[in-house]
């Protein structure tokens, strides 16, 4: 009775969670969540770049680290709003690079345009071409990040 009434309680959260897209996300590669200086961004761009292949996405590059305030206001703005999230990751793969005093991945950053601040983003088509390099302070309106802004920026550089 017990795991009858345990398998009920599951069936309905899944149902519950399904609406929501919870249950139907999937799971994001660690490259994609978090700047780690310890990473090595040129294997980290390969596998992004292959998923991106796969999946018929570009690749959006997120340069930054844990000491950059502006780099953590992003991730949650990106996190709680479920319309940048779900078009962020339906038309790019996420490839997070750290910067910071411990690693500046200097080599690999050389391949890129010279970024204005951080967090600062670069779209690169499947085959790693450089398409575009944005200031995410363009991104704000006034003091916060906009869905609007950002959603346009999205559509404008997604695979089409």
């Amino acid at each position: 009775m017990t795991t009858m009434k345990n398998t009920t309680q599951i069936l309905i959260l899944f149902l519950l969670l399904v609406p929501f897209g919870l249950a139907a996300q999937p799971e994001l590669p660690q490259y994609s969540k978090i700047y780690d200086p310890t990473r090595d961004p040129f294997s980290d761009s390969i596998a992004a770049l292959n998923l991106a292949r796969k999946t018929n996405r570009r690749v959006l590059i997120e340069v930054g680290g844990d000491w950059c305030s502006w780099c953590h206001v992003l991730d949650r703005f990106i996190n709680s709003n479920r319309a940048v999230t779900e078009a962020l990751h339906g038309n790019f793969v996420l490839l997070k690079i750290n910067v910071s005093d411990e690693n500046g991945n200097e080599e690999f950053m050389a391949t890129f345009p010279k970024p204005l601040g951080y967090p600062h983003i670069y779209v690169s088509d499947a085959s790693g071409s450089i398409l575009h390099s944005q200031d995410t302070a363009k991104l704000l309106d006034g003091k916060h990040y906009s869905v609007d802004r950002f959603l346009a920026f999205i559509d404008q550089w997604k695979q089409k």
